[in-house]
């Protein structure tokens, strides 16, 4: 473990050295997860005490959950603790492991990709149409447009992932 308790680079590549903003995604997705818990915990005491819910806790509580989890994803992405199979990739001689690594890279980067233009699509469309929520009534697209805003900060944590593990003779060694 480094001094910021989580794994040294060991087999996977992470960079040891603290990721830059890594704080910042941390104190969004904690303030994500206490404004969850706050208005939650508000419409369990007024549903208690009054037999009615306050209306906006879903809707508020959906938003701040999707917005929680691409944070976090920016997190995984940056530190190199993304969800995936390694198993055989870590049995592999180190060029087709790097191989292996690149090719999860540039999927990463192209799924992130399609989400910032199909998201961007759709924000666009429901500004354009003034969709309105259910619950609400808030147009949709305040809530769709950080779909591709988040998706364009989690590229831009794997580009520097990726730069990290491959770029300038740093990481080729260090696996």
């Amino acid at each position: 473990m480094n001094e910021h308790g989580h794994p040294d680079s060991g087999s996977h590549g992470a960079p040891e050295k603290p990721v830059p903003l890594i704080r910042l995604d941390q104190a969004l997705a904690a303030a994500a997860m206490a404004l969850i818990c706050l208005i939650s915990f508000a419409n369990v005491i007024v549903r208690y005490i009054t037999d009615t819910s306050f209306a906006f806790t879903e809707e508020y509580s959906v938003f701040l959950l999707v917005f929680m989890t691409f944070i976090g994803a920016t997190a995984a992405f940056a530190r190199n603790e993304h969800l995936r199979l390694v198993f055989f990739r870590d049995r592999m001689p180190r060029s087709i492991a790097a191989l292996c690594d690149a090719i999860a890279i540039g999927a990463s980067i192209v799924m992130f990709l399609l989400v910032i233009y199909h998201g961007g699509t759709l924000a666009w469309d429901n500004y354009e149409f003034e969709e309105t929520s259910p619950g609400l009534g808030y147009p949709v697209w305040i809530y769709t447009v950080w779909l591709p805003i988040l998706s364009a900060w989690i590229v831009v944590r794997i580009l520097w992932f990726a730069w990290q593990r491959f770029g300038a003779g740093r990481g080729r060694e260090a696996r």
